[in-house]
Formats: C-alpha cells, structure tokens, sequence
C-alpha cells in the first residue's frame, strides 16, 4: 500500500511542475497578445502564440473527461488512444528537462 501512496506522491509532484510550465507559458501568451495591439509580432512570436493557444484548446476536452464521473478512470485511456489531447507541458518529460 506504501508503494501506491508514493505513487500518487510522484505523480503530484511531476503533474505540479507541469502545471506551473502551462500556467507560465500562458502568461507569455496574454503577454504577447498585449503587445500584438500596439506592435507586430515576429514570427517566432507568432509561432508561440498559435502555439499556446493550440494548448489552452487541447485542454478543454480534457479537463472535460475529467469532470465526468468516473472522468479520473477515463482520462488515462483517452490519453492512451488520443495522445494530442494533452496540452505541450503536461507530454514532454520535465524531470529529464530539469536533470539537463
């Protein structure tokens, strides 16, 4: 029963950091969608903001399942079958992102 309890532990802490890598990529997105009123975007710029918003999309239907009873037991098999539900941050493995 440890083992589960430390499982449900490291699965917090990776989910945590993964969601604090969204939350700040979000805000560089409201950021450049401010300066896109008043100035023009660079390419590379642009490529960020369709990319976050992409994100924020993918999200949704996410949060979604979730939501739905038995949503926690659910969400894992659409991730399996359906992998570009999840946004950027939450597919990309952080903890070998950090160790570089």
């Amino acid at each position: 029963m440890s083992t589960t309890r430390e499982e449900i532990k490291e699965s917090v802490l990776k989910n945590k950091k993964r969601l604090a890598k969204e939350i700040k990529e979000s805000k560089e997105l409201v950021s450049l969608l401010r300066k896109s009123t008043f100035n023009k975007l660079t390419d590379d710029e642009k490529v960020k903001v369709k990319t976050q918003l992409l994100d924020i999309c993918k999200g949704i239907p996410a949060f979604a399942v979730f939501m739905l009873p038995g949503g926690a037991l659910l969400l894992p098999l659409l991730i399996k079958l359906i992998p570009d539900i999840l946004p950027s941050a939450f597919k990309e493995d952080i903890d070998v992102e950090e160790s570089n």
